[in-house]
């Protein structure tokens, strides 16, 4: 498994196309720094995420902080902020319920709708982690309708989900 830092300077993750402001760069610098001084760090990431509100890699930051730190239920709520902010900036509604195909370009993987994918994937594992297969399917069902290039992975979750039914 990767770890924080490794996965905050992953060219594989939807929040590395998108642009850091300098001071932002800094304080996820910093929050990587002092990882295991949990206190600090967290407070780091949510000192980026009040002066930046809009920069959705500050929510994969914390939402990836909490995930391995297991705090589970941060983790969600880092992720549900996420995708509220991922929404607001791409125009469409934050519950993905409401979500088709036509909702938004899904194939612009330099946009705020592909950081969005990303999120509700996260969401998909979270939700799995946190015993919640049926929302995670849920989720993972509505990827599939609106992604069907599976551009962020998750068929990855999807074949998770399907090994640990049987």
């Amino acid at each position: 498994m990767k770890s924080f830092a490794d996965q905050l300077n992953s060219d594989h993750s939807a929040a590395s196309s998108m642009p850091l402001p300098p001071l932002v760069q800094q304080l996820l610098q910093e929050a990587v720094a002092v990882y295991s001084q949990a206190n600090r760090a967290e407070a780091i990431l949510w000192s980026a995420q009040a002066m930046y509100p809009e920069c959705l890699p500050v929510y994969f930051a914390l939402y990836k902080f909490y995930f391995y730190k297991g705090r589970l239920h941060d983790a969600e709520r880092a992720t549900r902020l996420g995708l509220a902010a991922a929404s607001r900036q791409a125009g469409f509604d934050v519950n993905w319920h409401r979500l088709t195909i036509t909702t938004a370009d899904w194939s612009d993987t330099l946009g705020p709708q592909h950081f969005y994918l990303f999120s509700l994937k996260a969401l998909a594992f979270i939700c799995l982690r946190l015993d919640r297969r049926s929302e995670s399917q849920a989720i993972l069902s509505k990827l599939a309708q609106i992604d069907p290039g599976d551009s962020v992975g998750a068929s990855v979750i999807r074949d998770l989900v399907a090994g640990s039914e049987n």
